[in-house]
């Protein structure tokens, strides 16, 4: 399956960088690499979390990654796998960007 990131998710991961790196440049760049490596695994096991609190379609999934969501849909026919969005309720994240 091929993973593509939405433009929406990637300005959203950028202001989550930064709002990380305010308080330490280490756990940015941290965070960025273990992203990177939990989106990556999607291929193995697209199905592996929940069905999105916050769309009604059963192919489109939540995953908690340090207190982030990250909602995903998958398309089968498609074989690929769109990382749309990534916010978290308690950081100035504008997850509408």
């Amino acid at each position: 399956m091929l993973i593509i990131e939405t433009k929406l998710f990637q300005i959203q991961r950028d202001i989550v960088v930064e709002y990380i790196a305010k308080d330490k440049k280490s756990a940015a760049i941290r965070f960025v690499k273990e992203l990177k490596k939990q989106v990556n695994n999607l291929t193995n096991f697209p199905y592996k979390y929940r069905v999105s609190y916050y769309h009604n379609d059963k192919n489109t999934r939540d995953m908690i990654f340090k207190g982030y969501t990250i909602i995903y849909r998958i398309s089968q026919e498609k074989q690929l796998i769109e990382i749309l969005e990534i916010f978290n309720k308690n950081t100035p994240v504008n997850h509408e960007a």
